[in-house]
């Protein structure tokens, strides 16, 4: 199944808060004819524009294909945290990949959030940028491990700027009783996605990458130079970037075979006015200790931004304000009362192991992808671990090729049962406190 027309309307942004802020870029048009380029991108994303950006400032002709609109797909949608490390804890990494290279990974998130900030920076990109994530635990009995972590990244990381927070911390200042004690990262923070995005694109732009919209790639022909084809369009190029994520649908099978597309969701509310200090006390995103996370911060006019929700297939729920508001409504019940302006859902992808797979599908051919919930800083820097690679430079990308990632097991046709399996069993673990 192609995600890419399974939700939404072609070219049309959803109507979210991020859409109803942000000013796009272009329109760019849609590739007709044949063209030949150095560098030929898959994905108009994160990734994909941070690759674009970075080929073009190396010198390279690059042609971007996005089949929607810059920005539509989950880069355009998700909660703008901007986290630090990897998506699986230091201890993990350890574990799975010897210290050494969990150590290399480890910077490499450092790395990826400095990205961030330079390039917010470097090209005066608008996305309201915010220091400040927590984590929030559910259960008591997880805070002792939350604050040993600290302590870990402290001791073996030289990683200072986490403050851990005690119940009554925690709640002086999140609004709710339902958080029992956790952490904040100072060094992680939070942003605007949609603009953040659009801001990459411009900035690719600028640089000289050639940018398309509504150019839907259908097919890849693989050999000494690569033919990307599109509805009405062809790409001749000596290298391709996959960069599709969530949305890569039958477009390589290898990557399609460890990265699993799931949705979710997030609604907005009305403004809160001065109900907003009821929610939080400091301009902080939040994440919590759920495996069915929930995170949300306030936007500049002070309406609670929230995420979550269980979804357990492909299409989105009839009612997306209605399954979020359940969670929401967990955490705030002080907030029942207030209205929701938009909800919106969105695709990203995971792996087995929740950590971002890289590889090269074929001789010429760079792949990244399944950043499992983590992307906004790390598929920034996939973009340009990328574009060194392209360029001979691949010591990055071999460490992140180096991590195994496993086959999801049924193959696609057992996919959907498989997620709503999972999903159903997490969420109960969740209720339970397991």
């Amino acid at each position: 199944m192609n995600l890419l027309f399974s939700n939404d309307r072609p070219g049309t942004y959803p109507e979210s808060w991020y859409a109803a802020t942000a000013t796009p870029p272009g329109p760019f048009p849609e590739l007709r004819g044949d063209t030949r380029a150095d560098v030929c991108v898959i994905g108009g994303g994160y990734t994909g524009l941070s690759a674009a950006l970075h080929l073009a400032g190396r010198g390279y002709d690059v042609v971007l294909l996005e089949a929607h609109r810059m920005g539509f797909g989950a880069s355009g949608r998700n909660g703008g945290q901007v986290g630090s490390g990897q998506r699986l804890e230091q201890d993990a990494l350890e574990r799975l990949m010897g210290d050494e290279d969990a150590t290399r990974l480890w910077h490499l998130a450092e790395d990826a959030k400095a990205l961030v900030a330079a390039l917010i920076a470097d090209h005066g990109i608008d996305c309201a940028y915010r220091p400040g994530v927590v984590h929030a635990d559910w259960h008591a009995a997880d805070v002792p491990h939350s604050h040993g972590y600290a302590e870990k990244l402290l001791r073996e990381y030289e990683y200072d700027l986490i403050e851990p927070l005690t119940r009554d911390e925690m709640q002086a200042l999140v609004g709710t009783t339902a958080y029992q004690g956790g952490y904040v990262d100072w060094g992680a923070g939070h942003l605007h996605p949609l603009a953040f995005a659009f801001g990459l694109a411009r900035a690719a732009a600028d640089a000289g990458a050639r940018l398309h919209e509504r150019s839907h790639v259908h097919h890849i022909r693989h050999g000494a130079q690569a033919v990307v084809q599109t509805d009405k369009g062809r790409v001749t190029a000596d290298h391709v970037i996959l960069a599709a994520n969530g949305y890569l649908g039958g477009l390589d099978r290898k990557v399609a075979a460890r990265v699993m597309p799931i949705n979710n969701f997030i609604l907005a509310t009305e403004p809160l006015g001065e109900r907003a200090d009821t929610v939080l006390t400091r301009d902080v995103a939040v994440a919590d200790s759920k495996f069915v996370v929930n995170y949300f911060r306030l936007s500049a006019d002070k309406r609670l931004l929230f995420g979550g929700g269980e979804s357990y297939g492909y299409r989105f729920p009839s009612d997306i304000a209605a399954t979020v508001r359940k969670p929401m409504l967990e955490v705030f019940p002080h907030l029942r009362d207030v209205k929701t302006d938009y909800a919106w859902g969105g695709t990203l992808a995971i792996t087995m192991n929740r950590l971002p797979f890289f590889t090269r599908p074929a001789a010429n051919m760079l792949s990244a992808s399944g950043y499992s919930g983590h992307g906004v800083a790390l598929a920034v820097l996939a973009g340009r671990i990328m574009a060194e690679a392209t360029a001979g430079q691949a010591e990055q990308f071999d460490l992140m090729a180096r991590i195994p990632t496993p086959r999801f097991p049924g193959g696609s046709a057992l996919r959907t049962p498989l997620l709503a399996l999972a999903m159903s069993w997490y969420a109960m673990r969740d209720r339970i406190g397991v």
